[in-house]
């Protein structure tokens, strides 16, 4: 459990630590143009081998798949630290995410081997959460002072000793359990090719849609979409051995749990990724100060698997649980949505707490009952769909409220900039309305200067790009607590779940070789 808690920690700071780096890497290999695709990169690999090797763990045991994960991982890193160019450093990326897909489409599946008992596993959870609290609330002060201190290059380097842990404990002491399969096993071959081209392409078009809207090129990369779903659907269908397979969504229980997980994605990823950019660039708030205030959500994520491992095996009706986490997620989206810069920091934190909270009691218990609901010999893929559909999720609540929060803004910019009529209007448009002005300070500096030059009055026309700034990023959130609401209502469709113990659960149990 060591072992993979730490390859939870690899995954959250790879994801926390190389986001404040990614300034001073454009600053040093140039290339502006490769910037998104430092992120994408990875995200995009990452979610085409999450299923694949879910898959493949069920059928020839997780052990080997855990380490090749980290082992990748590591070397991936590695790359990333030396990258002399941007293109290498994408590709390296790449390399990383799919050593990144391989550790969650594996490692969270080793739990239930390792713990039948459902009630054991829950509170094993709690060391999982902690691991992902740990790095997703120590990577941004340890990637801006890695940076400041050492360079960029150290923020990828870092994984290197964690990596080299994780590896000892899992090489020592992970079981290498692995089912009794009947007959030779097909690796379905094909259907892991669509699989990649399916989830790649709806990621390269949830990317392309927020930028250049729906032209002609993301209308046929669309259609090549729903083409390659339906290819794969036949696909699956033929195989003796799928890598998804298809009697999974023909349970209503199992399909629900993939909805729940695409929601939580939607408004997890959406509230992690715009709460920072509400602080700094609406309220005008330091990376530092901003930080801090963000802290809570990460912190409270382990603080409510605690509270969710003492409460939830004891509740009669445990699924109860995902309302509750859910409702908390409504309300802190509630709470964000209405705050201002004059709002009370603690009433921010209080807010932030909920959304890590509500967090807490959601993720490990989607895993835990899509896992007793699918049964051992699915647990591999189970677990997998329930991260690729949480990465999608996220993918396309970024996308969405991103895409409202961008065409809101630079509607009201315009909107305010009307007061100086035509054509001075036009003319300061194209740099008002980017919103790295409120965000950045030499950037607003050197605007500032260029207005007081033109007899502008600066300050009043960047305090009213904040203002639209903070209303625009309210609608986007006012998204994501509709999205939670509606989460909360679609848990009421799961059944009845109770808690097998381990004398229930240990028939179906593979050998451990």
């Amino acid at each position: 459990m060591l072992g993979i808690a730490l390859v939870n920690m690899l995954v959250a700071l790879d994801q926390t630590v190389v986001s404040t780096a990614l300034p001073s890497i454009v600053s040093e290999l140039r290339g502006f143009e490769y910037y998104a695709w430092i992120a994408s990169a990875y995200l995009l690999a990452s979610v085409v081998t999450v299923p694949v090797f879910g898959r493949l763990g069920d059928y020839f045991g997780r052990k080997r798949f855990v380490i090749a994960a980290v082992i990748v991982f590591t070397v991936a890193s590695v790359l990333c630290g030396v990258a002399p160019s941007m293109p290498f450093l994408v590709v390296a990326r790449g390399l990383q995410g799919v050593g990144g897909g391989m550790m969650v489409g594996t490692a969270f599946a080793s739990i239930p081997d390792l713990f039948p008992d459902a009630r054991a596993r829950v509170r094993w959870q709690v060391i999982m959460a902690a691991a992902y609290g740990i790095g997703t609330a120590a990577g941004p002060s340890l990637g801006g002072w890695l940076s400041q201190q050492f360079g960029w290059r150290s923020t990828f380097l870092v994984n290197l000793p964690v990596g080299v842990l994780a590896l000892y404990f899992i090489w020592a002491h992970l079981p290498n359990y692995r089912r009794a399969v009947s007959g030779q096993v097909r690796i379905d071959w094909s259907g892991a090719v669509l699989v990649a081209l399916v989830l790649g392409g709806l990621q390269t078009f949830i990317e392309a849609v927020p930028k250049s809207g729906l032209t002609t090129g993301n209308l046929v990369l669309a259609a090549l979409v729903v083409l390659g779903a339906a290819a794969l659907l036949i696909c699956e269908h033929r195989a003796t051995h799928p890598i998804i397979p298809l009697d999974l969504f023909r349970d209503p229980q199992l399909v629900t749990l993939f909805t729940l997980s695409l929601l939580s994605g939607f408004v997890m990823f959406s509230l992690i990724f715009f709460a920072p950019l509400l602080l700094q660039g609406g309220f005008g708030l330091t990376p530092q100060q901003a930080g801090l205030l963000a802290t809570p959500i990460a912190a409270c994520i382990a603080l409510g698997s605690v509270i969710n491992t003492r409460i939830v095996i004891h509740m009669p009706k445990p699924t109860l649980i995902l309302s509750i986490g859910f409702m908390l997620l409504v309300i802190a989206s509630v709470g964000i949505a209405l705050a201002t810069p004059a709002t009370p920091h603690l009433y921010l934190e209080l807010a932030m707490g909920a959304v890590g909270i509500g967090l807490g009691f959601i993720l490990n218990n989607l895993n835990v009952f899509g896992q007793e609901i699918a049964g051992r010999e699915r647990f591999g893929i189970t677990t997998a769909l329930l991260q690729s559909t949480r990465m999608v999720g996220g993918m396309l609540g970024t996308s969405i409220v991103a895409t409202i929060i961008n065409r809101r803004y630079e509607a009201g910019v315009a909107e305010s900039l009307q007061v100086l009529g035509e054509p001075v209007a036009s003319a300061w448009l194209p740099k008002l309305s980017d919103p790295r002005i409120l965000i950045d300070p030499s950037l607003r500096d050197g605007l500032l200067a260029e207005l007081a030059h033109a007899g502008l009055a600066g300050p009043a026309l960047v305090g009213a790009a904040r203002r639209v700034l903070v209303q625009s990023i309210h609608i986007g959130v006012v998204l994501t607590g509709i999205a939670a609401l509606v989460a909360a209502f679609v848990v009421r469709r799961i059944a009845h779940i109770t808690f097998k113990r381990s004398s229930d659960s240990n028939s179906g149990a593979p050998a451990a070789h």
